[in-house]
């Protein structure tokens, strides 16, 4: 049975790959709006977009991560 830190360290960390998630979906869904409303291609393919939101997503994840015992600390979340 895993004791209370390895459990909050845990949720943490799946906390953050949610955030990670909407991060990524989020520019996914805007870069998406953009087409539909410029009606035009963007300058990066399909694969480049991807890659994109694959970046977004693990730079909000990893600042989700970093910062939210700073926010729980100050009774913030």
């Amino acid at each position: 049975m895993a004791n209370g830190a390895d459990s909050v360290g845990g949720d943490r960390a799946i906390s953050a790959v949610l955030w990670g998630f909407v991060g990524g979906f989020a520019f996914l869904a805007l870069a998406q709006g953009y087409r539909l409303v410029a009606g035009s291609d963007l300058p990066v393919s399909f694969v480049g977009l991807v890659a994109i939101a694959a970046g977004i997503a693990v730079a909000s994840g990893g600042i989700a991560y970093l910062t939210e015992h700073r926010l729980h600390a100050k009774r913030r979340t």
